[in-house]
């Protein structure tokens, strides 16, 4: 149950979430300066996009009383192999979950699923400023690693991004990939 007593279902992506994916993806990239991008994007290009990396990086999904209310998920953060064990983490919620806590708690899934993989660190990049962003990040202990200024030109402006960082394992050596 979500922190109002209205269920909040987390679950991994499914091939019927694409549609509802790419309408929320296209709404942060249209309004926003939140979504770099500058072109919406298609199911289609979402789907082929991911498929690569679908077995080693969650993708996850969450409903409120059974309508899409947005998605999480890992990715690569960097192209070199010694990278393999930090992941770049993204949320990304509808209208109607913002402001109930509920975020927290559908990051925080994610986050266990990136442990449970053998990541031993997340990377979650804000585009500043972004109040809410940023306090969900720390409220989950994501500690600061740096900004980078005037990183994004969006609508006419600039936009700089800052990085969290958050350990995830126990820095032991990496064990070998397990799907």
């Amino acid at each position: 149950m979500g922190a109002d007593g209205h269920p909040l279902t987390i679950r991994g992506l499914i091939d019927d979430d694409w549609a509802p994916i790419a309408e929320l993806t296209n709404h942060y990239i249209l309004h926003t300066s939140v979504h770099f991008s500058t072109d919406p994007v298609s199911v289609e290009e979402l789907r082929e996009g991911w498929e690569p990396y679908r077995v080693r990086y969650p993708f996850l999904v969450a409903t409120l009383d059974d309508r899409f209310a947005g998605f999480a998920k890992a990715s690569r953060w960097r192209e070199r192999d010694a990278y393999a064990w930090t992941c770049e983490t993204s949320i990304y919620l509808c209208d109607h979950i913002h402001g109930r806590g509920l975020g927290r708690r559908f990051y925080a899934a994610l986050l266990d699923e990136c442990r449970r993989r053998g990541f031993e660190s997340a990377i979650g990049g804000v585009t500043l400023p972004n109040d809410r962003s940023v306090r969900l990040h720390r409220d989950l202990g994501f500690v600061d690693a740096g900004v980078v200024r005037r990183a994004g030109w969006k609508f006419g402006a600039w936009h700089d991004v800052g990085f969290y960082q958050l350990m995830l394992g126990d820095a032991q050596p990496p064990r070998p990939f397990e799907p």
